[in-house]
């Protein structure tokens, strides 16, 4: 199963809310405009679809980092931060 990090800078605030309020429902909301955990492919492509709905091609941008395996257990978090812990890893949301 995919793990991903989404992470977006979207100019007008009700799209940014708009799109906070969809990525919610996929994925835990780890910082102010970054989401990560593990999804279902087919949760995945849905997402993706959505967002493309959502935001305005000419002025927002989302990323999707896929973590391998191997990277998981070496992300740092300094600070303030939400922490995926291993076992909920490979929970579906």
């Amino acid at each position: 199963m995919p793990h991903i990090v989404v992470c977006y800078d979207i100019v007008c605030d009700r799209r940014r809310t708009r799109l906070m309020n969809l990525l919610k429902d996929y994925l835990p909301h780890v910082q102010k405009s970054v989401f990560e955990g593990p999804i279902d492919q087919n949760l995945l492509i849905k997402l993706r679809e959505k967002i493309r709905q959502e935001i305005d091609l000419t002025q927002d941008s989302v990323r999707i980092y896929h973590l391998c395996g191997r990277c998981l257990p070496s992300t740092e978090i300094f600070g303030l931060g939400t922490y995926i812990p291993a076992d909920q890893r490979d929970e579906v949301i």
